[in-house]
């Protein structure tokens, strides 16, 4: 297929604002004060993004008279929580194959877990009348390469075993759903994926904390924790601190006070597009308004893509990046060349949309980890609990997250903490520069798999074999 000019391409992304979509409003909530005195709390949360956000709420929701603080460095929302691609996933396992992988023995129960957590996270939406266009669209996987219909097959299958509703279509159905000359045929989830607003969505959440009595305090990063006389523990943060007997670490990507959890976890930078709002004639011409479900391709280095309320498209993935050391800063938001392949490759899936221009431009940092799923921890004798590593699919799985956190901060046996997904962890990153080896590495034999009709190499297969495989 012929490819748009660079110079077409300049011309496209010229006006794209270097700044997420999401959060370029003017509804956007004015920052609270930072902390800059000592207080204590029953509860302390460090971080102020889906998972920090979810684990305030519902401890409040669990014990409406306890006392909770939570403390952002920047402001609630401003990272992942409020940059990803909307997409609010059932999985707790990063996908049903990779949990199947994994998790075989307790998948029926991790499943039947995350799509209750699914609802519940659309009965909480209403419950507080959050206005964050929730959509229960499902997922439409495509094929763009012959061998990735096998994959959708498999897919299917597995779906229809756990009574989901699924369906498989080939070429020429999958084009009556969405118009594009490189699908091949496609697979849709009619349940098991939502659509939303991202940053509405955590200002939503942000404002139900707020409602319920929790102190949020941001422009707050916590600097260390120590212990304290009578069991509690203490956030240090530049002007003021916070006692607590119960912590809840909820940073992420982001490399917190509790150096453990970072050998665990990789920062990977992930980029996406916005463009202009379409005509009803340019939405006609990919035939993609009828159903408005999230779009992903089931390559290894795969897009995905969704509409917006006001019948935008967000285009993002393929060109995941990681930084030596695990760099983060904020000039890494902005990766050029990464924009205009992606500008590129929207072209090629929609080459009738040619002259639409992109409004926005950003990137931003996913946890991922060994396993591709979040794992959950405890430190300081149990008075401290953690969950990371969601790898893209947090905007879903942190409520669950926040729900094992605050079992085990109350030393509650339930469901949840019995699964061997809770009990276990995945293997620590090698430190550098072997981490940048093999990262850099495994980006390039995945490229070469799916060029190579899905042929898994000899790393990739090694890396199967250690438990450290690639399967999204």
């Amino acid at each position: 297929m012929q490819a748009k000019g660079s110079k077409l391409l300049a011309s496209a992304l010229s006006e794209a604002a270097p700044t997420p979509f999401w959060t370029d409003r003017p509804e956007r909530p004015h920052p609270n004060d930072p902390l800059t005195q000592a207080t204590t709390a029953d509860l302390a949360i460090i971080g102020g993004g889906y998972s920090g956000l979810w684990t305030a709420l519902l401890a409040k929701e669990r014990f409406p008279d306890i006392d909770v603080v939570l403390v952002e460095s920047a402001m609630c929302g401003h990272a992942a929580s409020g940059r990803n691609g909307g997409f609010c996933a059932a999985s707790l396992t990063h996908g049903l194959s990779n949990g199947v992988d994994r998790f075989p023995e307790e998948i029926d129960q991790l499943e039947r877990l995350g799509r209750e957590n699914l609802d519940a996270i659309e009965a909480t939406i209403r419950r507080y009348s959050i206005d964050c266009d929730f959509e229960r669209t499902g997922e439409l996987e495509v094929a763009t390469m012959p061998h990735e219909l096998e994959w959708l097959q498999e897919s299917h299958e597995a779906a229809i075993e756990l009574g989901y509703r699924s369906e498989l279509f080939n070429a020429e159905e999958v084009q009556d759903l969405v118009h594009s000359p490189t699908y091949l045929g496609g697979w849709w989830d009619r349940d098991g994926v939502a659509m939303l607003d991202p940053a509405r969505l955590a200002w939503g959440l942000r404002r139900a904390c707020l409602e319920k009595g929790v102190r949020i305090y941001e422009g707050t990063p916590v600097q260390r924790i120590s212990k304290s006389k009578g069991g509690t523990l203490t956030l240090h943060t530049p002007h003021g601190e916070v006692r607590a007997p119960r912590v809840a670490l909820c940073t992420n990507a982001f490399q917190g006070p509790l150096a453990k959890v970072s050998r665990h976890v990789v920062p990977v930078y992930d980029y996406a597009l916005m463009t202009e709002p379409l005509t009803p004639e340019q939405l006609e011409s990919i035939g993609w308004g009828k159903h408005r479900m999230g779009l992903g391709d089931a390559s290894y280095r795969f897009h995905y893509y969704r509409l917006t309320s006001d019948n935008r498209i967000l285009f993002g993935g393929y060109d995941a990046i990681y930084h030596y050391n695990g760099k983060i800063a904020p000039a890494l938001d902005y990766n050029e060349a990464t924009f205009e392949i992606l500008s590129q490759h929207f072209f090629q899936t929609f080459p009738q949309l040619d002259g639409v221009r992109f409004t926005h431009r950003w990137g931003g940092i996913i946890d991922t980890c060994g396993r591709f799923c979040a794992f959950f921890g405890k430190a300081y004798k149990g008075k401290l609990a953690y969950a990371v590593g969601y790898t893209g699919l947090g905007v879903g799985a942190t409520r669950f997250g926040a729900e094992v956190m605050l079992d085990r901060l109350w030393n509650l046996d339930t469901e949840r903490t019995r699964l061997r997904m809770v009990k276990s962890r995945p293997l620590p990153m090698p430190p550098e520069p072997f981490r940048s080896i093999g990262i850099q590495l495994t980006r390039w034999s995945l490229a070469r798999a799916d060029q190579r009709g899905g042929k898994r190499n000899l790393w990739l297969r090694v890396m199967d074999a250690t438990g450290l495989g690639f399967d999204s």
